[in-house]
């Protein structure tokens, strides 16, 4: 993403190729937005996987946080079609499904009891969803935005919440229209 257009269409031009293809978009804020809050969801779609849930559960999960991170970027001054982008949906659902996917790994293993501090352990890059999640609630709670994904996830992963606890929490959350 950049602001300049001219710019963007350079680098588009630059790196398109016959196996990879770039779009362009100005809204910085967005996908800048989309590429770090998909991390915190994949750790939530990974809990699914290490609890047993199925594709369904995962596919509702994936979709409410795609509403969850759409809030807060609008919130923020992003455009709300870049979420349903590339950037957006597109990074979201790759983090979310892949096996390679270091937060979705992380999400796996605490849905399996393992420690957040015997996971990090163990791994030798950085999974940015445990570190994005604090600053993505308190972002929120700041400008009055509903993050309850995040939110739960923050509870697992800073204050050793049960994952099968949060999903609980999640569930038992008043029933509203899906536009909420």
């Amino acid at each position: 993403a950049c602001v300049d257009a001219e710019r963007a269409e350079f680098f588009q031009r630059l790196f398109n190729g016959p196996t990879f293809r770039v779009y362009t978009s100005d809204d910085v804020i967005g996908v800048e937005l989309g590429g770090a809050l998909k991390n915190v969801i994949a750790i939530a779609a990974g809990v699914c996987d290490g609890i047993g849930f199925g594709d369904n559960s995962k596919a509702a999960l994936i979709t409410r946080g795609l509403a969850e991170i759409t809030r807060l970027g609008v919130a923020l001054g992003a455009h709300p079609a870049t979420f349903s982008g590339l950037s957006g949906l597109g990074d979201l659902v790759v983090t979310c499904a892949s096996r390679l996917s270091r937060n979705r790994g992380v999400g796996e293993r605490l849905g399996r009891g393992e420690s957040l501090k015997a996971i990090m352990k163990s791994m030798q890059q950085v999974a940015e969803g445990v570190w994005t999640c604090g600053a993505a609630r308190d972002l929120a709670r700041g400008l009055e935005v509903e993050v309850p994904i995040t939110e739960e996830v923050c509870a697992v992963v800073h204050e050793g919440k049960n994952p099968r606890q949060a999903v609980m929490d999640l569930m038992a959350r008043d029933p509203k229209p899906e536009r909420d």
